[in-house]
């Protein structure tokens, strides 16, 4: 099970609608089953039952999961893969110990991929779908995998299977959501991305 986690305003908002049901939809068509959280919801079970988590993105001037990071003390010490889109990516540079900048991204930009790693095998450039106003700046426990004109496009940590990528891949790149579902071990598999082969050579 997959743990979809929605970073908006307030549960059931059209922000959800516009940027979580998405990425739960293209998580099902993968095969694997899904559990929707708002972040102020998330309980001790959900975890424990999680193979995974993405923490989704929201509107551009949506920033109130900033205020409230106490909500987000298990990330850290989730034993299992996360990805964050957009605004988790923020949140995951944040309680890593990294910081957000002013950073405006709007609409399709060319993502140059800078550091190899199997979520983006076969992806040396792409075009993906950018909506924010702020970049990050991180943590020493994280690497940049790819960058577009706004600033650092995707990022991992050094140790553990926690991506970020500040563009929406539920917009342009969907191939991208069914790698990282692949990488949590469930579901249909690397259905034609043969990832988890390449994740075990990278200790993944």
């Amino acid at each position: 099970m997959i743990l979809v986690v929605d970073l908006s305003y307030r549960p059931a908002s059209l922000s959800t609608a516009e940027f979580v049901l998405p990425v739960e939809r293209v998580v099902r068509d993968s095969a694997d089953a899904t559990r929707l959280r708002h972040y102020t919801e998330i309980a001790s079970g959900d975890l424990e039952a999680a193979s995974g988590a993405i923490l989704c993105g929201t509107a551009i001037a949506d920033f109130g999961y900033l205020g409230d990071m106490g909500k987000f003390s298990w990330v850290p010490a989730f034993p299992r893969p996360i990805l964050g889109i957009c605004a988790g990516m923020e949140v995951l540079v944040r309680v890593h110990g990294g910081e957000l900048i002013p950073g405006t991204g709007i609409g399709m930009a060319a993502q140059e991929v800078t550091d190899p790693d199997p979520l983006f095998r076969g992806k040396a450039r792409f075009e993906a779908y950018e909506l924010h106003s702020l970049a990050v700046r991180l943590p020493p426990s994280f690497r940049a995998l790819a960058a577009s004109p706004s600033g650092i496009g995707a990022a991992r940590h050094h140790e553990k299977p926690v991506y970020g990528v500040m563009f929406h891949p539920e917009v342009r790149n969907e191939w991208l959501i069914r790698r990282f579902v692949a990488l949590c071990g469930t579901g249909a598999g690397g259905r034609g991305d043969g990832l988890m082969g390449d994740a075990g050579q990278r200790g993944m």
